[in-house]
């Protein structure tokens, strides 16, 4: 009866009433383990995977052309890019490690002393030279640097977006490249580090101008002291974009791009894809807002503030402000125009990039892979983990594990033989430009096909060892580079005609010698022994022709 009982009764009372039989405390531990759960996936942590691991970390990826110098001379003596990066192990997240990098990290003590430089448009940039990291006090406004006679080498720091000389990984660079002896100059942005705009302009991710002022006058001021550059985050693109335009016509020796977003396209749409990326993409938005509003007076191009009022995110920011101040037709044409990505493949200084896959901000899918390959002068270093700007290690998280490597890159490339290269071609910078084809009065045509120009002045010619020379240094570029007096010259009026019809013949011998590196002798003695077999026979055959057509006419 009583089971009759029982099973007459529904069974979501029963299951109503059992529900009520758990305790209360039962019911907050499932509810933590699914919070628990949900923040684990939501902050992408992996806390579990470094666990089974012994948290030793994850190997750091370099990626470099095989034929690179800067790898076998500099890098390859770098024990931290070859080492593991292992995060701090409360915060193995890239959110936790980017967030307690701004909120939360110890930054150490670092005393200023300000500089005042101004542009040609008006602008003003303030330079904060890094004196006495151990002693705190206020910013001195005037000071010239250090002594112009100084040698001992500059590093220019360029700072993120919304970032200056106080922001905490800033100070943690300075700090520790001032404790190896080198002289720490931090260029802030226009409008920040305490500084008002002076004129109708701002900065934005691909503003190279003011980069370009602080460097010629670093390099005016100080010429033997030999200057670095370390550009992070939106100072990166700008940094490598710079590096782009002037190839090899910059004062900088090396240089160190920190988690630049590469692609402002990509990485636009990569910070709407998810909540968390929002959260960034609107909070960098309102700083922005911010920094506009400030300087609101001397803006006067500027007309619609209702819509900049309503800023939410960078995209809104770009549209109602760096695209009216800087005449881009629209958003995208700009993020085209001044994304990294495509000027890194001029670059000509060594360059290393460091980069996190997991970077909340600068997607790891912005990061031209090939290009950095392709590119001998680049070495790009990628970590599993890391965050945006983060890197934090140790148990207490007090250190930077991309700051240490900066330090260490920059210390064994200063004792490498590339610093030397670097202070030649410092020297060689504001050397005048040589004439171009168009202004000479003849055309002259090498033996290797190349066309060149050349004038009245008289210019002797080169043995082949010279030319040998050449073309190595052409075919480590990947194009052939010729120097100006690497030409053999030739009259044009005493020229006969039959050595224009052999250009192309001695070209593809000169390559081919070129090739297997052997000289047109050798390659003459392996022709005619190929050759001979077939010649010979062709030659006997017409000879015995002959002969036999001889005998049966006597006949």
């Amino acid at each position: 009866m009583d089971c009759i009982a029982l099973s007459s009764e529904s069974p979501y009372a029963v299951m109503l009433k059992a529900a009520f039989l758990i305790p209360i405390s039962h019911y907050l531990l499932g509810f933590l383990f699914l919070l628990i759960v949900f923040l684990y996936n939501f902050m992408e942590m992996y806390f579990i995977q470094e666990l089974f691991t012994g948290f030793r970390g994850k190997p750091v990826s370099l990626t470099f052309n095989s034929c690179c110098d800067l790898y076998q001379q500099v890098v390859s003596k770098c024990k931290i890019l070859h080492g593991r990066f292992s995060s701090t192990p409360w915060l193995c997240s890239p959110h936790l490690q980017t967030i307690f990098l701004q909120f939360f990290e110890r930054v150490p003590a670092c005393n200023y002393q300000r500089q005042i430089l101004k542009t040609c448009d008006g602008g003003t940039i303030a330079l904060d030279w890094l004196r006495n990291v151990n002693v705190k006090v206020p910013s001195v406004e005037g000071f010239d640097g250090v002594q112009s006679d100084d040698k001992t080498p500059i590093i220019l720091v360029i700072p993120g977006l919304t970032s200056d000389s106080n922001s905490a990984y800033i100070k943690h660079l300075a700090f520790k490249m001032a404790k190896s002896g080198w002289n720490v100059v931090v260029s802030n942005h226009r409008g920040l580090g305490g500084v008002t705009i002076t004129s109708d302009c701002l900065y934005n991710a691909g503003w190279t101008e003011d980069a370009r002022k602080v460097i010629d006058h670093l390099h005016t001021q100080y010429p033997q002291a030999p200057l670095f550059a370390v550009g992070t985050s939106i100072g990166a693109n700008v940094l490598v974009k710079y590096l782009g335009e002037e190839g090899v016509n910059t004062a900088i020796v090396g240089a160190v791009a920190i988690c630049s977003p590469w692609d402002l396209l990509i990485g636009e749409k990569f910070l709407k894809r998810r909540f968390a990326q929002r959260c960034y993409d609107k909070a960098l938005g309102i700083g922005l807002k911010v920094y506009a509003q400030l300087h609101r007076s001397l803006l006067p191009r500027l007309t619609d503030w209702d819509s900049i009022s309503k800023i939410r995110c960078i995209r809104d920011y770009d549209q109602h402000v760096t695209c009216v101040l800087n005449d881009f037709e629209t958003v995208d044409t700009y993020y085209r125009e001044v994304s990294c990505s495509s000027y890194v493949g001029n670059v000509r200084i060594p360059l290393l990039c460091i980069s996190a896959l997991d970077d909340p901000i600068c997607s790891g899918e912005t990061i031209p892979w090939d290009e950095c390959r392709a590119n001998k002068n680049v070495i790009l270093a990628t970590t599993q983990h890391g965050g945006h700007l983060g890197h934090l290690e140790g148990l207490t998280g007090k250190s930077l594990w991309w700051v240490r490597a900066v330090d260490e890159f920059f210390c064994a490339f200063n004792s490498s033989s590339l610093i030397r290269r670097g202070k030649i071609q410092n020297n060689t910078v504001d050397s005048p430009p040589l004439k171009s084809i168009d202004e000479a009065p003849y055309v002259n045509i090498r033996e290797d096909g190349l066309v060149t120009a050349f004038g009245n002045e008289p210019s002797g010619e080169l043995g082949n060892e010279q030319l040998v020379e050449d073309d190595k240094v052409g075919d480590n570029n990947g194009t052939v580079q010729q120097e100006p007096n690497a030409t053999t010259q030739y009259d044009p009026v005493r020229c006969p005609n039959i050595n224009a019809m052999m250009v192309p013949v001695k070209n593809c011998l000169n390559q081919l010698s070129r090739r297997s590196k052997i000289s047109m002798w050798v390659l003459a003695c392996v022709a005619i022994t190929t050759t001979w077999p077939i010649l010979g026979s062709l030659f006997f055959k017409k000879k015995l022709r002959k002969n036999f057509s001889s005998s049966s006419t006597k006949r």
